[in-house]
């Protein structure tokens, strides 16, 4: 093996795991603050209301991040967006903490939930970008993989909240030190990403100029971009739904505690990061439609199992139908986005627009349809969106072309 091959290999592998730090610390402070939630809202005093209208800072400011994605990685590039959103993200943190906790402040904890979704949300598209970048080059399904790194993090997160909580080490220590350690990443990870030097070659090979402001915003009429939105929205909503409401319903309406419920929710966690981390192979083997029709078929079975047949057997079977079929339709759907480079970051942001939709309006149009019908019941709009997702699967058919590392990236 040649010392230039030897060379481009090992700068893969290394950018390869940046992005697997990105995505794994990206979950990671997102669950650490949500595991402190009942100590926020004990701090500060206030209702759950009060605590669902402060959350919403995060969700509101998370969309605001999403939206300036493809003017920010137009002027800065990818790399240096995952630098500035993660820092971003890391001051808000930090804001959660002091602000709830020192301060007693709803203004200050609001602000430091803004302050985080926007990073989180600009975040999310500059590193799914890189992670699109990697797998184009690496010639092999890599998204899904990046995504459970996201789910082991946000499950590593948290676990380290509830062990932090039962310790009684105060919130703004253990936030402080969060945002501690996603600068470390930062520092440590942004330095191997390649995709803003394969997109320098790609312009110069091509004689090509970065997409005018126009350009950028006409992918948001594209009928192909707009499908890939609407089938990641579909799988969003089997996922938020079975985080929102999946525990509760089970205790609601089945009677299980809620140590059962927390325990099927937990089943439905692993089942989606198992299907992740295999996800890659399938995707590579039979392609993204079939897979993505199989996906929907899958979540909608085990969803429907979940809702009509009252047998713990069943219902475990059906969570883990559920967990595997939506594992892959956000990852798949952003990976079809970056299909042409020169429009990944703008496709990249209004795909991941449309599909965080799912985690603004879900919320409380399942808990109103829960009033009038039973949350069981209601989760029933959560299949007619996962069946729309398995049908309109065809958008997300590869149209990509292979790329070449640039020469002397190592």
């Amino acid at each position: 093996m040649s010392q230039s091959v030897a060379a481009e290999r090992a700068s893969l592998v290394r950018w390869r795991n940046a992005v697997f730090v990105v995505f794994a610390v990206a979950g990671f402070s997102l669950a650490s603050w949500l595991a402190r939630v009942p100590a926020i809202r004990e701090s500060l005093g206030i209702t759950t209301g009060q605590t669902g209208f402060l959350i919403l800072g995060c969700s509101a400011g998370a969309i605001l991040g999403l939206l300036l994605a493809s003017p920010v990685l137009h002027l800065v590039g990818s790399r240096r967006a995952v630098a500035g959103s993660q820092s971003f993200a890391a001051v808000g943190i930090v804001l959660i903490g002091v602000g709830s906790e020192v301060f007693g402040s709803y203004a200050i904890t609001f602000a430091g939930l803004a302050i985080f979704g926007i990073g989180s949300g600009l975040s999310d598209v500059a590193m799914n970008v890189e992670g699109a970048a990697a797998e184009r080059r690496s010639g092999k399904s890599m998204l899904p993989l990046f995504h459970a790194f996201f789910s082991l993090g946000s499950v590593a997160g948290a676990g380290a909240g509830a062990l932090v909580a039962q310790a009684r080490v105060p919130m703004s220590v253990q936030l402080t030190a969060v945002g501690v350690l996603l600068v470390v990443a930062v520092l440590v990870a942004v330095p191997a990403l390649l995709a803003d030097r394969l997109e320098a070659e790609r312009r110069a090979g091509e004689g090509g100029e970065r997409l005018r402001f126009a350009e950028r915003m006409a992918v948001w009429v594209e009928p192909r971009t707009l499908l890939l939105g609407v089938v990641a929205l579909g799988m969003a909503f089997a996922e938020g739904g079975a985080n929102d409401w999946l525990a509760l319903a089970m205790v609601d309406e089945r009677g299980a505690s809620h140590a059962s419920g927390a325990l099927l929710l937990a089943v439905f966690t692993a089942s989606m990061t198992a299907g992740r981390l295999l996800g890659g192979r399938v995707l590579d083997r039979y392609g993204r439609v079939p897979v993505l029709r199989v996906s929907a078929a899958m979540a909608v079975a085990g969803l429907l199992l979940v809702i009509f047949v009252d047998q713990t057997a069943v219902t475990v079977v059906g969570v883990v139908l559920w967990g595997l079929g939506c594992a892959l339709g956000f990852p798949v759907s952003i990976s079809a986005a970056t299909d042409d480079p020169a429009k990944a970051a703008a496709r990249v942001s209004v795909v991941s627009t449309v599909g965080y939709l799912a985690f603004l309006a879900g919320p409380p149009l399942i808990g109103v349809l829960g009033d009038a019908v039973g949350l069981l019941r209601a989760l029933l709009i959560v299949g007619a969106l996962i069946a729309l997702a398995g049908v309109l699967a065809f958008a997300a058919r590869e149209t990509r072309q292979p790329e070449r590392i640039p020469a002397g990236a190592e």
